[in-house]
């Protein structure tokens, strides 16, 4: 039985795609306040859970729940109730910040009586009032990016799913951006973030490591260190921690 504090519940999903299995056999819970990383390089099934989630693909097998509701019987519900940041987050260049959040209130729904509170809110969890009138094709990239965040949380959504939000932006804006992430955090809402960075894994109060569309090791950044601690690496970075869980991986003893 998922844990009642549960916000994301994954069963025994799987995606294939022909014959290419893309998300196979994954089970894992996220709970409710919790950042939640989910690492792995290109290809290892992140982003596909993640659209899965999002209620906008249908898994092939398993089941999966995001705040209570299934997501390939109820997509709908489930992108209400969601902040959905891919990759490529849509942003329109020709419109200045703040009229990118007023187009992006209408799209989310949020009341007309809200909509100015909610505008404000995002400008100032991102640290763009005095950028407000700025053409966001003149912002720089770690500004789009808060901006991007913004725009995706105004209907105040419980669940955020993060796909690699600090792709392409220098290591400073990555920093200031998971320091947005922490915030939110702390006002109770879930993040479920996907990154290739393994120094991001540190963010994470937990995270899973995928491979191959598999979850090969799932915990606390500590206990992940932990179970590959040995003499050759006595303070194991993530990346020695995932270099190691590949190898077990592909070459058990």
């Amino acid at each position: 039985m998922p844990r009642p504090d549960a916000a994301v519940v994954i069963e025994d999903l799987m995606k294939r795609f022909g014959d290419f299995v893309a998300v196979d056999h994954v089970s894992l819970e996220v709970a409710r306040g919790e950042i939640f990383g989910f690492l792995g390089p290109n290809g290892a099934g992140k982003s596909t859970t993640i659209r899965i989630l999002c209620g906008l693909l249908s898994p092939t097998a398993g089941r999966a729940s995001v705040d209570g509701t299934d997501v390939a019987k109820d997509p709908e519900t489930v992108k209400s109730r969601i902040g959905y940041m891919s990759q490529k987050f849509s942003l329109y260049d020709d419109l200045t910040v703040e009229e990118n959040i007023e187009f992006f209130s209408g799209i989310y729904g949020v009341p007309a009586g809200l909509r100015a509170e909610r505008k404000q809110f995002a400008l100032r969890m991102a640290g763009l009032e005095e950028k407000r009138a700025t053409m966001t094709r003149l912002l720089a990239g770690g500004w789009k990016q808060r901006l991007a965040l913004g725009c995706a949380i105004l209907h105040a959504p419980p669940v955020i799913f993060l796909d690699e939000p600090t792709s392409g932006v220098d290591p400073i804006a990555r920093r200031s951006f998971w320091e947005l992430i922490y915030n939110l955090s702390a006002a109770g809402h879930t993040v479920f973030v996907t990154t290739h960075y393994m120094d991001e894994a540190e963010y994470c109060h937990r995270l899973a490591l995928m491979h191959a569309g598999r979850v090969i090791a799932l915990g606390t950044p500590r206990e992940l260190r932990e179970r590959v601690r040995s003499a050759e690496h006595p303070e194991p970075s993530m990346e020695d921690v995932f270099v190691a869980m590949i190898e077990r991986e592909e070459h058990p003893r």
